[in-house]
């Protein structure tokens, strides 16, 4: 009967972990749809709710907490508790970032951006596909998907690069636009942290499955 308990909270602790994820994924999502339409209300909207991804993180720390002190898990189960918690801290940094992203659409403003959205827009769907992924390979403890998310980082790495110098290159040209300029590329760099925090995930799922950790992307 303990153990049955035992199951079913951890069960209940895996669930958080992928309500947390879906929360930041949300909030990536709306925070981008902001940046792209100038929409202030909607970067609102995502720095209102980011208190979501807060509590639920809390949560899982005292389940986490919890389970340690009240019950008797053994390697396997330390393991899942462990990898669950470093999860969930890596998955609320991702819903920051979107706070972040948010921020900077209210300090961009109404006006007409001047320089193209393209290559952020590129970073921001390699990395939304990584987060569905990791959390897949969470749920399915998939070591195939954890590797392929953490591959993909690369090319968001590569692609933040190129954000950075396209972004440079428009400072002498349009110098009076040196504020959308700078916000855009906080951006960039909001994204690459997010793909990096992702990457993490996958670590961690390396972790609870093999009980070695594995540096994927060195």
């Amino acid at each position: 009967m303990v153990r049955e308990q035992f199951d079913y909270d951890l069960q209940s602790l895996q669930d958080k972990i992928i309500e947390l994820g879906k929360l930041a994924d949300v909030a990536l999502k709306t925070s981008m749809e902001g940046l792209r339409s100038k929409d202030v209300d909607c970067a609102l909207q995502v720095i209102d709710n980011d208190y979501k991804s807060d509590n639920l993180e809390e949560e899982i720390n005292d389940l986490a907490i919890m389970l340690i002190t009240k019950q008797q898990p053994v390697a396997t189960d330390l393991r899942r508790i462990f990898s669950s918690v470093k999860i969930a801290s890596d998955l609320e940094r991702i819903a920051d970032h979107a706070v972040n992203i948010a921020k900077a659409t209210i300090r961009l403003g109404a006006k007409e951006l001047s320089v193209s959205l393209d290559t952020i827009e590129e970073m921001y769907k390699i990395a939304q596909k990584m987060l569905t992924m990791s959390m897949d390979a969470f749920k399915d403890e998939n070591l195939v998907f954890a590797k392929q998310v953490a591959e993909m980082d690369d090319e968001v790495d590569e692609l933040y690069g190129k954000a950075v110098r396209e972004l440079m290159v428009s400072i002498p040209e349009q110098p009076k636009d040196i504020n959308q300029i700078t916000q855009l590329s906080f951006v960039a760099r909001y994204i690459e942290r997010v793909a990096d925090h992702i990457t993490n995930v996958a670590e961690n799922i390396f972790y609870l499955v093999k009980g070695k950790h594995y540096l994927l992307n060195e």
